[in-house]
């Protein structure tokens, strides 16, 4: 294990900042029928054979049998809310919550898994790319599904789908800021009229077979609705409450405030679930620990530390070193990319897609060890903490081994590189040799040379535009 042995000379930013009841067609929000939806198509139809793949469609029900649901019991809603306390949740990530990540955390004992978020509409239409989302890997202890709707009888419709692809809970967006969903009245929108929010939470909660859990931010402009929105979602149904601790203008470029959501807490009778700026293992055990919370939910710190729900359940921190996250990290996603999107050439086209977008994030990870940072992090969240290349403890950037420093490395364009040589791979050890040759070389030194000269922009970019993409 490798251990964080002294300041640097490059720096850069984590972050900136029974058939159902009768239902009527309810809509919250704008109306959005008449607008021309597009979404970016990032698996593609495979038309070519390849080799059996897992692709996570474990049906509960077959699809004729879609109006035979029953409704969720009280006792249902009971035993979710008994299994998903006291646990650090994988939160729904847009691009990031795809399957094959989601099996990754879960090999590092992640128990709580959220998919990425699917539109209710676009699933009830049948498009592929969203009910991609509600795929479940079989390593996925409990698993929910999703939904951004405004629309009763579409989010019943959809959480009857979720139930279907076996899920566990269906999850209603109410948090996303974005503007591609607000503009449809989705996401954080619904949180500027909390009675309409309610009936809507109402609606699908007495139509799903499914339990509810709703995630919000604590409101649009200002915090001030936050109190009286948990309390509208409580009463009208939902089973679990998860909430963001910023409100939806201020989306990732402040700290979150977990003083309200131990507020919200200390009034709610259903567990609640807290969301913002969690990192590291000992971050989320001390949020809980000052809001009184039931569980607490990462996005970013998996992103960048997949591992960290194991050290969150061992409250131990875990320092890999260059060659083990190559192993345990890069090339087991790569494995279970192939196996998921297919290891030809349309999987590899897939694969593209997102593995260097996951490096961009793998490259954040730095050994925080607790005896230096945990009491920083209590003043301000590691993740809106300026943290160099090499970290203090660790000298500068040339002191770092070579591998080391080329994980490292920000450069999109050694994203790129390292993902195509963990694709052409055989094993774990011929990755680990093939970029041991490469950090060696002088391409180590152009990567970061070509990051130097565009550091401001590329600061920019990855402090904001990153973030932003997390719709859920």
């Amino acid at each position: 294990m490798m251990k964080a042995n002294g300041g640097s000379s490059s720096s850069f930013f984590f972050s900136s900042n029974a058939k159902p009841a009768a239902t009527t067609t309810t809509t919250v929000g704008e109306d959005d029928d008449d607008e021309e939806e597009h979404r970016e198509n990032e698996e593609t139809k495979e038309t070519k054979p390849k080799p059996p793949h897992f692709d996570g469609r474990n049906f509960r029900k077959k699809r004729e049998e879609v109006d035979d649901y029953k409704l969720v019991t009280e006792e249902e809603k009971t035993r979710l809310r008994e299994k998903v306390i006291n646990h650090l949740w994988l939160a729904p990530l847009t691009k990031g919550g795809n399957l094959p990540f989601r099996r990754l955390c879960a090999t590092f004992e992640a128990k709580v898994l959220v998919s990425e978020m699917s539109y209710a509409r676009f699933l009830n239409r049948g498009n592929p790319v969203e009910k991609t989302h509600l795929r479940r890997h079989d390593s996925e202890e409990i698993f929910g599904a999703q939904i951004a709707t405004n629309i009763i009888e579409e989010g019943v419709r959809s959480a009857r789908m979720a139930y279907e692809f076996n899920a566990d809970f269906v999850d209603l967006n109410c948090g996303c800021p974005t503007h591609e969903v607000t503009k449809r009245g989705l996401g954080a929108r619904l949180l500027r009229k909390p009675a309409k929010l309610a009936k809507l939470v109402e609606g699908l909660a007495n139509g799903s077979p499914l339990p509810l859990s709703v995630k919000i931010r604590l409101g649009v402009e200002d915090d001030k609705p936050a109190l009286k929105l948990a309390e509208e979602i409580e009463n009208a149904g939902a089973s679990v409450l998860i909430v963001h601790g910023r409100t939806k203008e201020q989306r990732y470029t402040k700290s979150a405030n977990w003083n309200l959501i131990g507020e919200i807490k200390s009034r709610s009778k259903i567990p609640i679930i807290g969301n913002g700026d969690i990192l590291t293992w000992y971050e989320a055990r001390d949020k809980m620990a000052l809001s009184g919370v039931d569980g607490a939910m990462t996005g970013r710190g998996a992103l960048i530390k997949p591992w960290i729900f194991k050290e969150f359940y061992t409250n131990t921190s875990i320092e890999f070193t260059a060659k083990e996250r190559i192993e345990l990290v890069y090339f087991k996603l790569t494995t279970f990319m192939k196996e998921y999107f297919g290891a030809d050439a349309i999987g590899k086209k897939r694969f593209d897609l997102f593995m260097p977008w996951h490096i961009g994030f793998f490259c954040r990870y730095r050994p925080l060890d607790e005896a230096v940072y945990r009491e920083k992090a209590k003043l301000n969240p590691l993740l809106q903490t300026r943290l160099d290349i090499a970290l203090e403890n660790e000298g500068r950037i040339e002191d770092l081994e070579p591998l080391e420093r080329l994980l490292r490395c920000v450069s999109e364009e050694a994203h790129a590189d390292i993902a195509e040589i963990l694709f052409q791979s055989e094993t774990s050890e011929d990755a680990i040799e093939k970029l041991t040759r490469v950090a060696e070389s002088s391409k180590l030194a152009e990567y970061e040379l070509s990051v130097s000269s565009s550091s401001s922009s590329s600061s920019g970019r990855e402090s904001s535009g990153d973030v932003d993409d997390m719709r859920g």
